[in-house]
């Protein structure tokens, strides 16, 4: 099996512009998911973005970069788009990993690619569990709810995505991390956004709205995106102690 992992960035982020290319350890956050993925070693990397800035901080930091159009609604659309334009033949795989989870654990991403081969699942994703009753109402926090209790060895299927909810049965944090069977993504670029979708701002409903089934993985940890300011200040301070 082949697998390919796409990495989408964009400067124009609604709460926190600019994000990929903010520092921490004198490395742009988008380069340390890029240099994430790599080390995880189960295939090549590329980042997929509209903005000049990027890719050159990308290709400056050893990286691979693939310039895509400015008019994509998701990450998923302008990871395909990449695809297309490496046009790397036998690609059974594709992992779209999120460009602002730059603490995210390698583990994670290795278990979720082989539990895609092991299982024959058409899409996977990652979550870990929920620590604070807090984040249940923590918007930028999503959240995925199972159809059956999430066990570390398992690859249950996700019921639904939210952002808030006060269900406490088989719920969980959410990773920023997607596998796709090729001809599985190929499917999902097609499909019209749901309304679903556009309510809660989570493209993967567009999924489960069209009757694609996603399987969780569970993840070792909980890593912090950068979604706001106090998230970049916060994950600088642990990731700049632990080089110490």
């Amino acid at each position: 099996m082949k697998t390919l992992i796409i990495i989408p960035s964009r400067l124009s982020a609604t709460r926190l512009p600019g994000k990929p290319l903010l520092k921490i350890n004198n490395l742009s956050i988008i380069s340390h998911v890029f240099r994430r993925a790599q080390e995880a070693n189960i295939g090549e990397v590329f980042v997929a973005t509209e903005d000049q800035e990027i890719a050159d901080d990308v290709i400056k930091n050893g990286g691979n970069a693939v310039l895509t159009n400015k008019n994509h609604k998701t990450g998923t659309d302008r990871i395909y788009e990449a695809f297309q334009k490496l046009n790397i033949k036998n690609v059974n795989l594709i992992i779209n990993l999120q460009g602002d989870e730059p603490a995210i654990d390698i583990k994670d991403i290795i278990n979720l690619n082989q539990k895609m081969i092991i299982n024959g699942s058409k899409i996977g994703t990652l979550a870990s569990n929920i620590k604070n009753k807090n984040d249940l109402e923590n918007e930028n926090i999503v959240k995925v709810i199972t159809k059956k209790n999430l066990e570390v060895d398992q690859f249950s299927e996700a019921k639904t995505f939210v952002r808030n909810s006060s269900n406490l049965n088989n719920i969980y944090h959410h990773i920023g991390i997607y596998c796709y069977r090729t001809e599985t993504l190929e499917q999902f670029v097609k499909l019209s956004q749901s309304k679903n979708e556009i309510k809660n701002r989570l493209e993967q409903l567009r999924a489960l709205d069209n009757n694609i089934n996603i399987n969780v993985a569970h993840a070792n940890s909980s890593p912090i995106g950068v979604d706001t300011e106090e998230d970049y200040l916060a994950l600088k301070k642990i990731m700049e102690y632990k080089d110490q």
